[in-house]
């Protein structure tokens, strides 16, 4: 999977995943590779992600749109 975290100044990651959480505003959620095409509005916390390697990494978002298409995540912050 692909994702994407950009802000209105800068690409804050985008590369290959194995899983993502985001959260949402009902409540933080996990994509993992083949996942339902989905669009959500985002809350205040944490995208945390695994890269292909293993690492575990976060990125603090104050809200934001969320899209999964085709194994690609875009996340679009505030």
């Amino acid at each position: 999977m692909t994702l994407k975290v950009i802000s209105s100044e800068q690409i804050l990651f985008e590369g290959k995943v194995t899983s993502v959480t985001l959260p949402g505003e009902l409540g933080s959620f996990t994509v993992l590779k083949n996942h339902a095409s989905i669009i959500s509005v985002l809350s205040d916390g944490d995208v945390i992600f695994t890269d292909e390697s293993g690492k575990r990494e976060e990125v603090h978002v104050k809200g934001g749109i969320a899209d999964v298409d085709n194994n690609v995540i875009s996340v679009c912050i505030y």
